[in-house]
């Protein structure tokens, strides 16, 4: 009679065990969003002028800035414009498009006979090496570019005057540092955006963008465990390019006779949709080289974004995520808002009785001041009180968002950008295929929205 109440304490032991688990989880993401809160604040409230802003020119590294053209992006010439005046004593300028009939083009010229100072010229005619469009554009630049400090950048980026400076300074200082520590191999910002033109979508975009993702990012990069690159806006050495192949396989494994056959440097990567990606951690993996964030962002405006357009927008990434980092991508659900708390929720009122709904809108009103916070850090100013109802709403319907699109993304192999459809093969390799159009009879209009994203006003130095 007295081994009577032994099945029930064993019955109950597996939920005890994982409340607990869902209280550390729950532990460890409010750390991570801390981490990128605090990162925000300490990297991105102050941005110091560089002492090579004003240096001799002989007495610092030269940087060739590439900047890849497909049609008439919206505020293209502001964006193009804002490397033209960047505060840096030895730069050239490469603006390539793949044809003649180009409408960028009349942009570039009219630029470059604006600031005749500036060394700048334009490359005229793709070379292919692979499917990515973008890799196929910037490969000529690539290689005729005079000097091995490249600064790739997006043609709908707009940045501050100050940020190549900086962004060479932190590239450079590393190589003095002490030799146990890693070399920094890339210098990149983190995007910040705005929805000028209010549409839905592009109001989801920007609320995702500059909280969400902007606090992982951060805070993913201030760990530094694994290499996490958004490739609008990146600094790295061509000499160090050249060393690598993507296969992510460390520099000293990949040392063999059947590697004379590899293709090295960007060509490498011209079969990765995420070539940007894709560079990044092979300059982390192959050549057990680090990344560091500039204090500067990577500006963007969202133009006209439906709600079609975000979703399937999300979709395209994870897939192409779900094909490099398997378990990170299934883990992505765990570390939203509503499915974090709510397991948190659950676990505290089974371990303690402690009421569901109270503890849900604690938890809330906490999550949206920090995501609110590291939007000011970026911006360098509060959220102005004309926008907050909007940005309140699609901040909320992103969160509601998010699962849906996961299990979307799931389930299927394809994605389509600029146009064209592809399919996601191993680790983020991509194969074109002939059959373009609309993705599962929904409407989307990616080569549209590829040229949706117009530079922000910059008052920053």
């Amino acid at each position: 009679m007295e081994t009577q109440p032994e099945p029930r304490q064993s019955h109950s032991s597996l939920p005890s065990i994982f409340a607990i688990i869902g209280l550390l989880w729950y532990v460890v993401l409010w750390s991570i969003s801390l981490l990128g809160c605090r990162t925000g604040r300490r990297r991105y409230r102050v941005r110091p002028r560089s002492p090579l802003a004003t240096a001799p020119p002989d007495s610092i590294p030269g940087v060739s800035i590439l900047r890849p053209l497909k049609g008439l992006d919206a505020n293209l010439y502001e964006n193009l414009e804002s490397t033209f005046t960047q505060e840096y004593p030895k730069f050239e300028i490469i603006l390539s498009v793949a044809d003649e009939q180009d409408q960028a083009l009349p942009i570039a010229r009219d630029l470059i006979s604006k600031y005749p100072s500036i060394t700048a010229r334009i490359i005229i005619g793709e070379e292919v090496v692979g499917v990515n469009p973008k890799v196929n554009n910037l490969i000529r630049s690539y290689r005729e570019a005079a000097y091995d400090i490249l600064w790739v950048i997006d043609s709908g980026v707009s940045v501050a005057p100050g940020t190549l400076a900086r962004s060479v300074d932190l590239l450079e200082s590393s190589t003095h540092t002490r030799p146990s520590k890693r070399r920094v191999a890339l210098v990149h910002h983190v995007p910040f955006v705005s929805a000028p033109e209010g549409f839905l979508g592009s109001r989801i975009e920007e609320a995702f963008l500059n909280t969400n993702h902007a606090k992982m990012y951060l805070a993913i990069n201030t760990v530094s465990i694994e290499s996490c690159v958004v490739g609008k806006s990146n600094l790295y050495r061509r000499s160090d390019l050249e060393r690598v192949n993507g296969s992510l396989k460390p520099r000293a494994h990949t040392e063999s006779d059947d590697d004379q056959d590899c293709t090295y440097g960007l060509a490498a990567f011209g079969k990765f949709l995420a070539e940007d990606n894709m560079i990044a951690s092979a300059l982390w993996h192959e050549l057990d080289l680090r990344h560091d964030l500039s204090c500067d962002v990577a500006y963007n405006a969202i133009g006209k974004m439906s709600l079609s357009d975000y979703v399937w927008r999300r979709v395209r990434w994870i897939r192409v995520r779900k094909h490099m980092i398997l378990a990170a991508t299934i883990m992505e659900p765990f570390t939203e808002n509503l499915i974090a708390s709510s397991i948190a929720a659950a676990s505290l009122r089974y371990l303690f009785g402690i009421s569901i709904w109270p503890f849900l809108v604690v938890h809330h009103a906490a999550w949206l001041w920090v995501d609110l916070d590291v939007y000011e850090s970026l911006a360098g100013h509060p959220l102005p009180a004309d926008r907050r109802w909007w940005f309140f709403t699609a901040w909320c319907l992103r969160e509601f968002l998010a699962l849906p699109i996961w299990f979307l993304a799931m389930l299927g192999n394809e994605v389509i950008w600029r146009g064209k459809k592809y399919e996601v093969l191993r680790a983020g390799e991509v194969k074109g295929r002939s059959d373009d159009g609309n993705h599962r009879g929904l409407s989307t209009r990616w080569r549209q929205l590829d040229s949706q994203y117009q530079p922000l006003p910059s008052t920053h130095s």
